[in-house]
């Protein structure tokens, strides 16, 4: 047993919509998040500028003395999972595509035409098209960069006629010219817009990251013997940038829920630890 807390971190606020699906399923355990909110959108950046961001932002886990880390982000997970598992060999670390792979290929067969939206980075790395395939070479997949949902999401622009007609703007000829009926949110932002996409295309069931990396995670605690049986912390989040969007985020995901949460705001200049 162990509990230390977790560590989960996104480049903005995305990464929350996994926080409620591991609080269902693992109440016993306590959560670290760091979204990178100043330095938001990460899905049009140079690889090796999301690398270093991301190798900062582990490196200020880890010195918070966190038991595994979960990156709940599409674009740094297709850009540099393998780099931070050799890099972090002391910890478990594990992304957020691979589970999602797994339940399409376990779920789909042939005759399904599945899509895959997710920011420019996750869709030009192929990382959801080859992780799938390892499982299930004969499945058909589409897949398409939708790169103005995250700025809009980070700026709460959700539920409104601007957000619908930016989800028209992409979807509606990638959903009919593939005749898809399944659709991957490959972006931990998109469950956020998740209603609209529901209310604009009924038919597409939908497969959502947040939810399908709850497998891994305990398998993972499990593996090492790290599940938690007597908390030690309360969930804290922290932020690059404490901004009033952050903060109505938290209120929206978790306002009505009895979880406690300890905001804290720091500079970008202490991701060193120093």
């Amino acid at each position: 047993m162990d509990n230390r807390p977790i560590g989960i971190f996104d480049s903005g606020v995305g990464g929350l919509t996994a926080i409620p699906h591991i609080m269902q399923e693992l109440p016993n355990e306590r959560l670290i998040y760091f979204g990178d909110t100043a330095r938001t959108p990460y899905g049009s950046k140079a690889k090796s500028t999301i690398t270093s961001f991301t190798k900062q932002i582990v490196d200020f886990l880890v010195h918070k003395n966190v038991k595994m880390v979960i990156i709940a982000c599409n674009t740094i997970t297709a850009t540099c999972l393998d780099e931070l598992i050799a890099h972090y060999k002391d910890i478990p670390i594990i992304g957020i595509i691979e589970p999602a792979a797994q339940k399409v290929a376990a779920s789909c067969t042939a005759q399904n035409r599945i899509g895959i939206i997710g920011t420019k980075v996750t869709i030009n790395q192929k990382t959801y098209i080859k992780s799938i395939h390892r499982y299930n070479s004969n499945l058909k997949l589409f897949d398409k960069a939708c790169p103005i949902f995250v700025p809009l999401i980070e700026e709460g622009i959700i539920d409104n006629e601007i957000m619908e007609l930016s989800v028209r703007h992409y979807l509606d000829d990638f959903v009919k010219d593939n005749h898809l009926d399944t659709l991957v949110l490959g972006c931990t932002h998109y469950p956020l817009i998740r209603p609209a996409i529901e209310k604009l295309y009924p038919h597409l069931r939908i497969i959502d990251p947040s939810f399908e990396i709850i497998s891994s995670v305990q398998s993972t605690l499990i593996q090492h013997n790290l599940l938690a049986n007597q908390p030690e912390y309360e969930n804290i989040f922290y932020a690059s940038d404490l901004s009033e969007n952050f903060m109505n985020m938290i209120a929206s995901i978790f306002g009505k829920t009895d979880v406690k949460v300890d905001f804290k705001n720091f500079d970008l200049d202490i991701l060193d630890c120093k």
